[in-house]
This record gives C-alpha cells, structure tokens and sequence, in this order.
C-alpha cells in the first residue's frame, strides 16, 4: 500500500500547520528529511531539509509507529510553521521522494478503518465531530466515537452468539438428554430486542441533533413573524413591511440555543387570497411548519391554526408591544417576551434530546431494523408448538448479520465512498 501525505490542518496562514504522513516508507521519510527516526510518541525538535540538503524550516516531529497510531500503519507528523510557503515547501520536499503520494479525502480514516483502529460508526461519529457546531452536537459525536454505539454492537452480538449456540446445540443433540435451554435463548433475544426498541425509537431525536430541530413561526400576514424572526437572529434576515404578503418564501435562520442547533422557519402569512404566487408560498409555509419539529403559533387562539398545532407547540399573542392585557404574548419590535420564548424553544427540545440514543443516522436505524425483525421472526418460531429451532436459528443468524453491517463487518462498500467524501483531504 501506497504511503501517503498530506497537509492536516486548514489551508491558509496559521501559528502552526501540520503536515501527516502514513503508510511503511515513514522510516525512509523521517531519514531524508529530518535525518533520523524520532523517538516513538515523543515530539522531537528537527531540522528539515529538502534532497538538496537546503533548509526547508525548524520543526517539530511525532513518530508514531505501526499499530499506535491513527491509522493503524508508522505515521510521522511534522509541525511546522504555518505560512503557506513553508507548507508548499516541506510537501514538495515529501513528494519528490520515492514510493509516497498526496492523501485522497478522507483517506487517513478509512485507512484507520481497514486497519480496526476505527469501526464505521465511529468513522461516522469522528465526520460528525469535525461539522459539529453546537455543544450538544459534540458531545454526541463524542459519545459514538468514543464507542457508545460499537460497545452496544459487541453485546447484541455476544447474547445472540450465546442464543444461537444453545438453539443448535439442540438441533446436533436432539437425541440426547440435555437441559432446558429455550428460557435462557427467548431472554436472550429479548434483552437485546429490548435495547434496539429503545435505541431505535431514539433515533429521531440524535437526527434532530445532528442535523438541527426546525421551528416555524407561523400566522397570519402582519403578526410579525418577520419581525420576530429578525429579532432572534439579531439582523434583518426578512424583509418587514406592512404589506401583508410581503414574504412568500421560506427564510431559514440557523442559531444556536444552549447547545442546541436550530434553525427557524420564517413563513408566508397564512390566509386566503387570489394571488397565485402567494397561495403557493402559503402551500409551502403550511408544508414546511407540518414537517417542523416545533411551531411557534402567532395568533389569537388555537383555532386558527387546528390542522398545524401539533403537542408542545407554543401559542403566543403577537406584538406584545401594542397589548395591555397578561396574556402570553411576544413582540419582535421591543425584544419583549422573546428571552421567556427561547426559554420554552429550549425547554421543549431539550426534553427530546434526552431521548437520543447512539444510532445517529438513517443507516444505523435501517440496520437495526433489520436486526429487530429477524429477531421478531426468531420468537414466533420459538413460540409454535414444534418450536423450530432451526428456523429460528437461521434468523439469529440474520440478526447478527443486520448488526455487523452496522459496525462495519460486512456489506459496507456502498456507503464507504459517501461517508470519506465528506472528510477533508488530511483527515
């Protein structure tokens, strides 16, 4: 295998850069361009020359050697001073020499994966933690890169080797007297059918994490949504007039509210009217505010809104500026209500976040889905009278079959080239 080299950290001028190097010819590296092998795990101080013995920059250099570092293969690191000649430099000086090439996107991960220092969830989970912009996100990705995720993986796996091996058992000594078995096997499988309900049914809400909750401001035209929209992003996302009808499409503002992405939905006032260009922007408003995960309902009482107010969705009166009674109210003019507003957005998601389990992505529910129904198909063989153990059997099979794909065992190549083309060329 090729031995690889790239630039790790983002491109332009920085205090420091750091230039990564993978794969058997790292000794060769090291010896023409520092003139000797760094101590394993120990940053070491070196002068870097080009093949011309010119000096290329001072530097500091980390040898991590085959099965200890990230990639699982010897992987030198050069920390050099970040002006993008200095980099230009010391990457022209690695390529000119033999049997090396530049790193194709994500390449340093995947090599990680081929080599088990990473499974695919935590490859997934390390991609996450790269695009992470809130706390909350982080410190999911964390949780599943850190093997919340592939450490659940090896224990379904483990209880349904177990189940299996005591069902065949029965079927290669089905004419000698052997104990009881099938009360062990059905706990078996309904531990770990019990753990997929319940990481399944999490999974919406570690979705919404990663991708970010929705929320829709919706009313009818001139409650000021607009305004409203304009003063929780604090800028003039929308346009405000007070001609009704005055926004037609969908505005998005992304924000951040105490670790937890959101992006609010600026809406077509909703009404009837004989302009069809508006009509379809309030079609789109009352489709992208049914798909929310929350509404924030600008009106006078629930009814105008009865095929869109969905549980936990938040009723307020508009422009409390203008009212004199105590009613719940908001009002994007003067700030009033907004700080008691974000206080109930976030109350309420994050109550759904703490249902989050680790399966974070459409692949990880699919699987376990699969899982699920295998074991499902498991019980109903265990439960007729014949109890069909090789029935059931095969299905553990298939189950198992279900999680290794998840982790990354078996059938992984279709989704590998999607998940590395979204990582960086150094990563």
């Amino acid at each position: 295998m090729d031995t690889i080299h790239a630039l790790s950290t983002a491109q332009g001028k920085a205090g420091v850069a750091v230039i990564r190097v993978s794969g058997m010819r790292v000794p060769d590296v090291a010896a023409a361009i520092c003139g000797k092998l760094p101590t394993p795990r120990r940053a070491t101080f070196c002068i870097l020359r080009d093949h011309d013995g010119q000096r290329l920059d001072e530097a500091l250099v980390l040898y991590f050697p085959d099965q200890a570092s990230f990639t699982g293969e010897p992987v030198l690191e050069f920390h050099v001073h970040g002006s993008q000649a200095v980099v230009r430099a010391v990457l022209e000086a690695v390529q000119r020499l033999p049997g090396l090439r530049p790193a194709e996107a994500g390449e340093f991960t995947r090599r990680a994966l081929s080599n088990g220092r990473l499974d695919l969830t935590q490859v997934e989970a390390l991609s996450d933690l790269i695009e992470s912009e809130t706390e909350t996100q982080r410190q999911q990705a964390i949780r599943v890169l850190a093997g919340g995720l592939k450490d659940a993986c090896a224990q379904w796996r483990l209880d349904l080797i177990r189940a299996v091996a005591l069902l065949e058992a029965t079927i290669d000594f089905a004419d000698e007297d052997i104990p009881e078995i099938m009360p062990e096997v059905r706990d078996l499988i309904s531990g770990v059918k019990k753990d997929l309900d319940r990481q399944i049914s999490g999974h919406h809400a570690a979705e919404r994490i990663r991708e970010g909750f929705e929320i829709a401001i919706i009313g009818a035209p001139n409650v000021g949504k607009s305004t409203l929209l304009n003063r929780l992003s604090g800028r003039d996302a929308a346009i405000t007039s007070e001609v009704a009808g005055t926004t037609r499409d969908v505005i998005e503002v992304r924000m951040d509210i105490n670790g937890l992405p959101v992006t609010f939905l600026d809406t077509a006032g909703l009404r009837n009217t004989e302009d069809h260009v508006e009509n379809l922007g309030i079609m789109r408003a009352r489709d992208r505010a049914r798909q929310a995960d929350l509404r924030i309902c600008l009106g006078e009482t629930e009814a105008e809104f009865t095929d869109l107010m969905q549980d936990a969705d938040i009723l307020l009166l508009p422009k409390a500026d203008l009212r004199s009674d105590e009613k719940p109210s908001v009002s994007g003019t003067t700030g009033e209500g907004v700080d008691t507003l974000i206080a109930q957005v976030e109350t309420v998601l994050s109550g759904r976040a703490k249902e989050a389990g680790v399966a974070i992505r459409l692949r990880h529910e699919a699987a376990m889905r699969a899982g699920l129904g295998a074991l499902d198909r498991a019980l109903l063989h265990l439960a007729t009278e014949e109890e069909v153990t090789d029935l059931a059997a095969e299905d553990l099979h298939s189950a198992i079959r279900a999680l290794d794909s998840l982790v990354g065992k078996v059938d992984i190549e279709s989704v590998l080239d999607d998940i590395f083309s979204s990582f960086c060329i150094g990563k």
